[in-house]
């Protein structure tokens, strides 16, 4: 019997953790970090993989079903509407992540972990301003963009090569055909650089298993507990609700794109599954040019899991430090996260970012972020995958408003 991809990516995971476990507890710290770095290159040579074919096939889907749109108000009221629930989810998630730290209380019992005052966090606050928002959103090359992955920066410009190649009538079919095949390449390369997807995931695993140990596990068990429920809570119960309400088929949704939800939990990744993702929601029934619109603009600007850590995080180090926020505080902050977070894309490490300049906001001490970073990793995993379930449903949703969802 064949091994699908999502059967091969667990397997992956499993042998990841065994091999991991193994390396951590027979090796020295030295062997450890040279084992490590070998274990890294099956991750970082599967994600350079993904990252060479996202700008190429983003473009040129992208681009081609512009064209074949051919209507500028169409296209801007798709793009209305996937702002719009982009925005609604946002909100969701942030509600859901405050909630849940309230009433679970993860960093009730941190206090005896405390870092010590002033310690180095290494993360540096970046204030977000309208100015480099649009800095960031429109590419000053877009030969820049495609070789830095900057994929709002290629949206934004593929939006406006798609409705000028249309508006040039027949010259433009040419270009249209070429990139039309273009995609059909770029799938067919997507297809041989998934077949390297398990051993990135068994890499990634084996690497921060050989590093930190299981027993790290131990110390937070509470907090990666009540964190890893809210993520369940909001796959198995809101977006199934949002769905309900939009008359989606979840659960046959979860089906199609599960294989992609799995890839970025093993890889820590939610780019890592953008060309498998495209595929399954085409499979779905989703029409190309919606998952080509809504898709890479969700990787901007709708990463559910993201967005829930930015409150429960900021939530779990006041309460470490046994600081209550008031309900104003928290609205505030709740409010000031849905504006800075969606101009962070491109980030590196962007939530722990958005979260170091949320506290500075609310005076917490800067060095609680440290308190995250030994399982940021499995946190980060878990948000990861969370991202990739929201923006499916987001897509499938988008197309379910156009009329266009080919799905019983």
């Amino acid at each position: 019997m064949k091994l699908n991809v999502t059967a091969k990516i667990f397997i992956g995971m499993a042998l990841g953790i065994i091999v991991g476990y193994i390396l951590n507890k027979t090796l020295s710290p030295e062997p450890i970090e040279k084992w490590s770095d070998y274990l890294n290159l099956l991750s970082v040579i599967f994600l350079r993989m993904i990252k060479m074919i996202i700008g190429p096939l983003v473009f040129s889907i992208l681009t081609v079903g512009i064209a074949k749109l051919g209507d500028f108000k169409l296209v801007g009221r798709i793009g209305l509407k996937t702002l719009g629930y982009f925005y609604f989810a946002t909100i969701l998630s942030l509600i859901t992540g405050l909630i849940a730290v309230n009433v679970l209380k993860p960093g009730s019992g941190m206090q005896g972990k405390l870092p010590a005052a002033g310690a180095a966090t290494g993360v540096e606050t970046k204030k977000m301003t309208l100015d480099n928002f649009f800095e960031h959103l429109i590419p000053e090359s877009i030969f820049d963009a495609l070789a830095t992955n900057e994929i709002l920066q290629i949206v934004v410009f593929a939006i406006f090569f798609g409705i000028a190649t249309a508006a040039i009538g027949d010259k433009g079919k040419v270009i249209i055909k070429g990139l039309d095949s273009v995609a059909e390449v770029m799938f067919k390369v997507v297809g041989y650089v998934m077949e390297f997807a398990p051993y990135a995931v068994f890499g990634a695993v084996a690497r921060v298993v050989a590093q930190k140990g299981l027993g790290i596990l131990g110390d937070y068990l509470y907090l990666i507990i009540c964190f890893f429920a809210t993520l369940l809570f909001f796959i198995f119960a809101v977006l199934p609700a949002i769905c309900l309400f939009a008359k989606v088929p979840y659960w046959k949704l979860l089906s199609y794109v599960k294989s992609a939800i799995f890839l970025s939990f093993g890889t820590a990744s939610s780019e890592a599954s953008m060309p498998m993702q495209i595929e399954k929601l085409k499979e779905y029934g989703v029409p190309e040019r919606i998952v080509s619109f809504v898709l890479p603009l969700g990787y901007s600007f709708n990463l559910d899991g993201s967005m829930m850590y930015m409150t429960f995080a900021t939530g779990f180090i006041a309460q470490a430090y046994g600081i209550d926020l008031s309900l104003g505080e928290q609205i505030t902050m709740l409010l000031t996260l849905l504006i800075t977070s969606k101009g962070i894309a491109g980030v590196p490490r962007a939530s722990l970012v958005v979260i170091a300049g949320t506290m500075a906001m609310f005076d917490l001490p800067a060095e609680g972020l440290i308190l995250l970073f030994a399982v940021d990793w499995l946190l980060d995993m878990g948000r990861s995958a969370t991202s990739v379930a929201g923006n499916a449903v987001a897509t499938a949703i988008v197309a379910k408003w156009e009329g266009e969802l080919e799905t019983a």
